[in-house]
């Protein structure tokens, strides 16, 4: 899913528990629920306790006592997979229209699907055109058009730009829905690294909320999934997210990534098509649920006839990747051809931002034009790598038209990196990548006249 002004793809129960009183060892149960204590007197807290709505799996309420996760003796499930949707700008139809989706599965006794939802006026005004920030536990139904998972906390008006929202989301998910697994996936508008697109010079990165007009950078995804403790799986459900200035930041974090080099459709994940093989095969692999996310995703494009693009990387592989691209970088720049450099820039695989470049294309085209022993090694040796180590899965469906016309993404191996045709824009120097990587020093000597 790409910014309004520049996407170019198509745009297309659980049982309340009403508490009269707790215990004190529910204290910390009531932090996690959001409740503020901050200048709360004992009387203001007892009617905030009775006000308050906790939200249980229906199957969990037997002969109406208080299930035992409620009383903090949580049996941890297979999966928690926690859905951030910010749908706090123009995608606000599609955040509903993918919620729908995520109940024509629903959560089990293995699988946990918590869903946090912003919304905004101006967009959508389905399912009684509620606003501000919802937490759900999506559960099963046979109605594709309205939610009917019940609320299990509503934050009212939430900054879904900040990634400090983002990390509490996380923590919340793992303290009230544990797991032995977990999926974080990061619902909305993206472009990649970039903190600089066209003539409007702005931070660009994930999650932006029209509201406050705040989004994440890359950095402060990287804060997000660290201060939720990480996760097995990530998984953007974003436009051009896939892409090494990305990966690098994340990969303390996280053991796989799963992202697309290319735009996003509107529709996004088809999630539906997605959480079917989870639930049905809770036992899968944190590598096994990237690859079904993956699979999922290219099928239903690929059913649909449209260009896309999606894989998932090992968070692991990704010091490796640095290693590799430095000592490429070096023989590049050692043999002084930039005249074949910046020809393999320009014919490399480009994405909806062109500066995104395929790594892996980049690398063929110096490798194919070059007669320098040293640089052939290096970018073999770099090739090899991105398709038997560090890319586990990757899928492309070529472009038979549209917008772009027709595009053979079968080009795209499953990585992009930032190559631009001048200086490094604003904010690439904060990356971790570009700190501890010679890949700005590449942008720098080719573009030298």
């Amino acid at each position: 899913m790409f910014n309004a002004a520049l996407k170019i793809t198509e745009v297309y129960m659980i049982r309340k528990i009403s508490l009269s009183a707790l215990t004190v060892s529910m204290f910390a149960s009531l932090v996690s629920a959001g409740i503020g204590f901050d200048g709360v007197g004992i009387s203001d807290l007892r009617q905030e306790i009775s006000n308050m709505d906790v939200a249980a799996p229906a199957e969990a309420v037997e002969n109406g006592l208080p299930p035992n996760w409620l009383m903090g003796n949580k049996t941890p499930k297979e999966w928690t997979i926690m859905v951030f949707v910010n749908g706090k700008n123009d995608l606000e139809p599609f955040a509903m229209k993918d919620m729908n989706e995520m109940e024509m599965v629903g959560s089990s006794d293995k699988v946990n699907i918590v869903v946090e939802t912003g919304r905004i006026a101006g967009y959508d005004n389905s399912d009684g055109d509620w606003k501000g920030t919802r937490r759900f536990l999506m559960t099963k139904d046979k109605n594709a058009s309205k939610v009917t998972s019940k609320v299990v906390q509503d934050l009212g008006k939430v900054d879904m730009g900040d990634y400090k929202s983002v990390m509490a989301f996380g923590n919340w998910a793992k303290a009230n829905y544990p797991a032995k697994k977990y999926m974080l996936i990061v619902w909305n508008h993206g472009s990649g690294w970039e903190k600089g697109l066209g003539s409007a010079r702005m931070n660009k990165g994930i999650s932006y909320d029209e509201e406050t007009g705040n989004h994440l950078d890359t950095p402060q995804l990287g804060l997000a999934l660290k201060g939720m403790g990480g996760v097995n799986v990530y998984g953007s459900d974003a436009c051009l997210m896939q892409m090494a200035e990305v990966d690098y930041e994340l990969k303390d974090s996280v053991e796989y990534i799963v992202g697309s080099e290319e735009t996003e459709p509107g529709d996004g994940y088809t999630y539906n098509t997605f959480l079917a093989p989870v639930v049905a095969r809770p036992a899968m692999t944190p590598a096994e649920l990237a690859k079904v996310a993956v699979d999922a995703y290219s099928d239903h494009y690929k059913a649909q006839r449209e260009g896309s693009t999606q894989s998932y990387i090992k968070a692991a592989a990704v010091p490796k990747l640095l290693t590799l691209s430095n000592a490429f970088v070096s023989a590049v720049i050692n043999s002084g051809d930039k005249a074949l450099v910046r020809n393999a820039r320009d014919g490399a695989m480009k994405y909806a931002i062109e500066e995104n470049k395929d790594l892996y294309d980049f690398a063929r085209l110096v490798v194919e034009g070059t007669k320098n022993a040293e640089v052939k090694k290096a970018g073999n040796e770099l090739m090899t790598f991105i398709t038997t180590e560090l890319v586990m899965h990757n899928r492309t469906n070529n472009s038979e038209g549209g917008w772009g016309g027709v595009v053979k993404y079968s080009l795209s191996k499953g990585i992009a990196v930032y190559l631009p045709s001048s200086v490094a824009g604003p904010g690439y120097s904060a990356l971790q990548w570009a700190k501890v990587s010679n890949w700005d020093d590449l942008i720098t000597w080719m573009n030298q006249r």
